[in-house]
């Protein structure tokens, strides 16, 4: 599923035209963004919980040309997903 699919099922289920679906839809994305981008932390019951993860910097190995580099430290968004989903992708 893709977000294209998500406004499509938007406007299926509750009426809403294509544009107010949108606006749905990039309201809780942006807001998600919004609070990552801030360090902060999304728990959404029954789904997972979405955190940021704060990597340090490292040796590693350009692979084309087999030199050595440091990588830079960073921050990378990471979802950890529920109990419930757990068991309802496991069946």
């Amino acid at each position: 599923m893709n977000k294209s699919d998500l406004v499509a099922a938007l406007v299926e289920k509750e009426k809403m035209t294509e544009r107010m679906a949108a606006d749905v839809v990039n309201l809780i994305f942006d807001g998600f963004a919004a609070e990552l981008t801030r360090g902060g932390r999304i728990e959404i019951r029954g789904l997972g919980t979405f955190t940021v993860r704060q990597y340090g910097s490292h040796g590693g190995r350009n692979p084309k040309t087999g030199e050595k580099i440091v990588v830079k430290p960073k921050r990378l968004p990471f979802f950890k997903p529920g109990r419930e989903l757990k068991e309802k992708v496991a069946g």
